[in-house]
């Protein structure tokens, strides 16, 4: 029963595995060395983090509409980019007492969560102490970036609003100082004691606002997760390492056995012979004894003059003079002809070759018969 065509495919591919298999292995052992080669030289890192809970400042800011899909009023997003940006990388190399504020800001990333008002953010070091102080230190300097863009939004308002209250103070000071030679029940005092009463409406308002922001808590957030030096280094990978040399290994190893088999075109087992000449494969013999051979050529070849052409191997006088009802004939002329091709020892375009040259003579070409790989030493008929 014959096998399926996928079984087929797996069939040769596990073949020409086990034909290359020292290849395979060494491609394998080389990827193996690489991977370990790569994992020792590369310089170990060390990632800390700090969780930061980011909360309204308390000052009026941009904020998001709060829907199912948004949670949290603040843009996160953006928080995150102001986290790693220049402004609060000078402030960690502050505290840091670093000159390089670019280098650290290099050196750090910020997540955020999904659906949660958290920042996390890490800082990679050679060292896990100085992992644990970057990441802090970022932290830290966000949120008095944070806080200190917020005092600066809230002075400006309260500066705005003195502005405005001084104006409507001097402007009540002049509505009162004309009011009072005003003569009573007059229109003109009636009209000016409204203007008064809009002005001191006016201050009262812009009074109670500047208090509003004066008592301001302003809010930045909060750490809530403290950095802490790391037990172990998060780079190099050794899995990742090894894993990635062992798979570039096999496939490396894949590659050049199936390159190197299709280059190479030594008739190794039976079915390279179909494989990789034109010719069918009439039989396989299993041994190497005449008596064999005589038996498979009487039952595969029908009557006539035969020729036994020999690749790979050596035909013999013995084997002429075991086949004399098959009329062989040894001069080189025959209507029919089969090849006798030794395993391991005939290329392909020998046998291509000599298909050539036996059809060139008129001679028609039945097939090939397969000999295991040991050579038939005696003489060659004459």
């Amino acid at each position: 029963m014959s096998l399926p065509p996928h079984s087929r495919d797996l069939a040769e591919f596990g073949s020409v595995l086990r034909r290359r298999r020292w290849l395979v292995v060494v491609c394998l052992l080389a990827g193996l060395a690489g991977g370990v080669g790569a994992l020792a030289g590369t310089p170990r890192a060390y990632t800390a983090t700090a969780e930061v809970q980011v909360m309204p400042t308390g000052v009026p800011e941009q904020v998001n509409q709060v829907t199912q899909r948004q949670r949290e009023p603040l843009n996160l997003d953006t928080e995150a980019q102001i986290a790693q940006s220049s402004v609060v990388a000078a402030k960690a190399a502050e505290i840091l007492k670093n000159t390089d504020p670019e280098a650290l800001r290099n050196r750090v990333r910020v997540d955020v969560p999904p659906n949660s008002g958290i920042l996390r953010i890490s800082f990679v070091a050679p060292d896990s102490l100085v992992a644990a102080a970057g990441a802090q230190a970022f932290a830290d300097a966000y949120l008095q970036h944070r806080a200190d863009a917020a005092k600066q939004t809230l002075l400006a308002q309260m500066k705005i609003l003195l502005v405005k209250l001084r104006q409507v103070n001097e402007s009540l000071g002049k509505v009162a100082a004309a009011l009072a030679p005003l003569t009573r029940g007059s229109a003109e005092r009636a009209i000016t004691a409204h203007q008064q009463a809009v002005l001191s409406r006016q201050s009262y308002s812009l009074t109670l606002k500047y208090d509003t922001l004066r008592t301001t808590a302003i809010t930045p957030g909060s750490v809530i997760s403290q950095a802490r030096p790391p037990l172990r280094p998060s780079s190099p990978n050794p899995p990742l390492y090894l894993g990635s040399g062992l798979f570039l290994g096999i496939l490396t190893g894949a590659l050049s056995a199936f390159t190197r088999d299709r280059l190479d075109t030594r008739l190794r087992v039976p079915a390279d012979i179909e494989r990789l000449t034109t010719l069918p494969l009439l039989a396989e013999v299993p041994a190497k004894d005449v008596s064999t051979l005589t038996d498979t050529l009487s039952v595969l070849l029908p009557e006539g003059p035969i020729l036994l052409e020999s690749i790979g191997t050596e035909a013999t006088a013995a084997i002429v003079d075991e086949l004399p009802a098959l009329n062989l004939i040894t001069s080189g002329r025959a209507s029919t002809a089969i090849l006798l091709v030794g395993l391991r020892k005939a290329r392909a375009q020998e046998v291509n070759r000599a298909t050539r040259n036996l059809t060139t003579r008129g001679t028609t070409v039945l097939g090939a018969l397969s000999v295991p790989p040991v050579v038939i030493t005696t003489e060659r008929a004459r």
